[in-house]
């Protein structure tokens, strides 16, 4: 037992179970490169007033969950609790949105920390994969990304999320209805908190997930009653084309989403077999964010679906994966010569893309078939010196059982038509 273990919240990928993870960050990744989304990365952490401005200093992320610090120099960093303020710092720093082709379409995947309590589905490290468009406002864009996700989820099997699509309105009718909201709000029993946040950014109360305080906003003036002409347009847009794709969406004029960038379009993927933290990935978009951390006005929108819940979702659904096998052949020597001989196969099974592995160490035949089993190898190679004399080696099909003496010359190409 070691002396150390993982720290609370947090949790380590461990072969076989690992790869499920990598199998669904690959298949949201896989829809984004095929739409022009080229990869990012940033630094795990950055300077907090990047996240204190973008994601809003009201946000229960800003000030209850970053991991905050200052470094030896004096710094003020944070462990990012998000994907989309850090990606936008750095497509605004490389001048990405000079380059004269815009929207500049980003995709990512790392891991993202918050200080949470600790439960199913919520973690205190946790792994999303995330997409970025930006600097442009269109409804086919918003549309684009809802319809990627879509795909990416339903490539993975699976088929009991739903899409809870709303509008936040823009810097023109939002504060209208963020009066209105708030003069509501002040008529409740809420706690001094839960009114200080009303005057911050009222919207985040609705987002409140305390039953007593979603008692009392069952009769709270809705968005959707407040919005221009131009944001309705906009949303209708956006509906009708998510809708002309053949994804389904419910409309959920109280879903707010919780970061404060976000203006007309938000969105997000639940799934009811995750209990409380229902919630798999959201998104939408936010015209104002660029500003808001420094740089020019540009318009954009993004997602990021969590792996970690995307996992617990399949689980909850029954999907099991089809992982491809992480060992095809399995080499077993008996003796130095076979050793050599069969480690130059199975480094020649390995150009060709084939996965093999090798029995290391100075076990038996009954101890490095053992072996052999449990890598899950279609098929097993086993040579001793008499079989090398006869210029074979016995290859085995797991499967069935059957072997056969191939010569050493051919058991490469053998195996590559076998498994091809």
């Amino acid at each position: 037992m070691s002396t150390f273990q993982a720290p609370k919240g947090t949790y380590d990928l461990i072969p076989p179970e690992s790869a499920k993870y990598l199998a669904v960050r690959e298949a949201i990744a896989a829809p984004l490169r095929n739409s022009g989304y080229g990869y990012i990365e940033t630094p795990g952490f950055e300077n907090v007033e990047l996240f204190a401005r973008g994601v809003g200093e009201s946000t229960d992320i800003v000030t209850k969950e970053m991991y905050a610090f200052e470094t030896k120099g004096g710094d003020q960093l944070a462990l990012r609790p998000e994907g989309t303020a850090s990606v936008l710092r750095a497509a605004l720093e490389a001048n990405l949105h000079k380059l004269g082709n815009l929207p500049v379409k980003l995709w990512y995947s790392g891991s993202y920390y918050r200080y949470e309590r600790p439960q199913k589905g919520r973690y205190r490290h946790f792994s999303q994969v995330g997409a970025e468009a930006i600097g442009a406002e269109d409804p086919a864009l918003d549309a684009e990304l809802i319809i990627l996700a879509d795909q990416a989820y339903r490539s993975l099997g699976l088929r009991d999320f739903r899409i809870l699509l709303n509008s936040l309105g823009d810097k023109e009718c939002r504060p209208v209805y963020r009066a209105a909201l708030q003069d509501f709000l002040r008529g409740l029993d809420l706690d001094e908190e839960t009114l200080r946040r009303a005057d911050i950014n009222p919207l985040r109360v609705l987002d409140d997930k305390r039953p007593d305080v979603q008692k009392q906003l069952t009769d709270a003036p809705l968005l959707r009653d407040y919005l221009c002409d131009a944001c309705k347009a906009y949303h209708e847009e956006v509906r009708e084309l998510i809708s002309a794709a053949g994804v389904s969406f419910e409309d959920d004029p109280k879903l707010v989403r919780g970061l404060d960038y976000y203006t007309r379009t938000t969105f997000e993927f639940v799934h009811d077999g995750l209990g409380s933290q229902s919630a798999v990935g959201g998104g939408g978009r936010y015209d104002g964010l660029s500003e808001m951390i420094g740089g020019p006005a540009l318009p954009s929108v993004g997602w990021a679906l969590g792996v970690d819940r995307t996992v617990l979702a399949l689980e909850a659904e029954g999907v099991e994966l089809e992982l491809p096998a992480s060992t095809s052949v399995f080499a077993v020597p008996l003796g130095e010569e076979a050793r050599r001989v069969l480690f130059t196969k199975v480094t020649e099974l390995r150009k060709l893309g084939i996965a093999a592995d090798f029995s290391y160490g100075s076990k038996g035949l009954k101890g490095a078939m053992k072996s052999a089993n449990r890598s899950g190898a279609r098929y097993t190679i086993v040579a001793g010196e008499r079989d090398l004399a006869e210029g074979v080696v016995q290859l085995k099909d797991m499967e069935s059982g059957e072997q056969s003496a191939i010569p050493v010359n051919e058991i490469v190409a053998e195996l590559e038509s076998k498994l091809g």
